[in-house]
């Protein structure tokens, strides 16, 4: 029942449209500046912005005690989440959403056709960071502990890039914060006011999420406990996006997949997400040991 309400109320379809603000009325545009051939689009700035606000978050958690990893393995962590980032990002969207680039294999490495997958990326920045624990020698559970801390950062500024870019809007709507997009009905339909879902999943996945990791950091002893802070993670991001697909266009390759369906095909992706992260969070206070600091602090029982 739960559900079926939150699905009729997502696809409200708004009879009237006047008192809505118009996207274009908002002066946004993707690109940043163009100099010559080169154009600085938002949605670089967001991932570039994400990685570094991100880099610097996880040196002032490596400063407490118990860290898994010195901030000498900082600058490498980087260099192994950033590739899982891009290379699982655009294979991940590719697998789930379009598939049929496979015969067309040039156009996997424009970035800017159809973008990234977010659960590729999370496959890709896995095997990443479990290839960098091995190389060190370090607990891969508990480096994605703290990396999970960071990953909100990139999540908010990629959703409001999104926003700015005009793409990935919502339902229909009569909300009084619907935006009439551009260009989401065939040519002369008039266009309907939509829910802004980019800017919902910002403020879930990203404000949202960073507030709930932030405490359970700080204000609890949730870093000792192996596998809870990235469960919070996988468990929160899971819940936040299948709730927010339910106010969210489906991918229009993929309409008829989520009406056969019933569900989106960002929502049957997270449910391995919500299972898996309830799972590392309820077993978690089972993998805890006796941590040595690698900063060299006092060990912590």
């Amino acid at each position: 029942m739960i559900l079926s309400t939150i699905t009729a109320a997502a696809g409200a379809v708004a009879p009237a449209v006047g008192n809505h603000v118009r996207f274009e009325d908002l002066g946004l545009h993707p690109d940043v500046f163009s100099i010559g051939f080169f154009t600085l689009r938002w949605y670089s700035l967001a991932y570039i912005g994400g990685i570094l606000l991100g880099w610097w978050y996880l040196l002032k958690l490596l400063a407490q005690p118990g860290a898994p990893m010195a901030r000498r393995h900082a600058d490498d962590l980087v260099f192994y989440a950033t590739l899982g980032i891009i290379l699982g990002g655009r294979l991940g969207y590719v697998i789930f959403y379009a598939p049929e680039m496979f015969l067309h294999p040039l156009r996997i490495f424009r970035l800017w056709d159809g973008g990234m997958s977010f659960h590729g990326g999370v496959i890709g920045t896995s095997i990443g960071l479990i290839l960098f624990a091995r190389k060190h020698q370090l607990n891969w559970l508990r480096v994605h502990d703290y990396i999970a801390c960071c990953v909100p950062f990139g999540l908010f500024f990629g959703r409001l890039a999104n926003f700015v870019n005009g793409e990935l809007w919502g339902k229909p709507t009569d909300v009084a914060w619907g935006i009439i997009f551009e260009r989401t009905v065939p040519f002369g339909m008039v266009e309907p006011a939509r829910h802004p879902s980019q800017l919902y999943e910002a403020g879930l996945e990203g404000i949202v999420l960073f507030a709930l990791l932030w405490f359970a950091f700080w204000k609890t002893k949730a870093r000792y406990d192996p596998g809870k802070l990235v469960g919070l993670f996988v468990l929160g991001y899971g819940i936040a996006r299948f709730t927010v697909e339910f106010f969210r266009e489906p991918d229009s390759q993929l309409r008829a997949f989520a009406e056969h369906t019933g569900l989106h095909m960002g929502q049957w992706l997270c449910v391995p997400m919500i299972v898996g992260g309830a799972y590392l969070v309820a077993t978690s206070a089972k993998r805890r040991v006796r941590v040595e600091s690698i900063a060299g602090t006092a060990s912590v029982a």
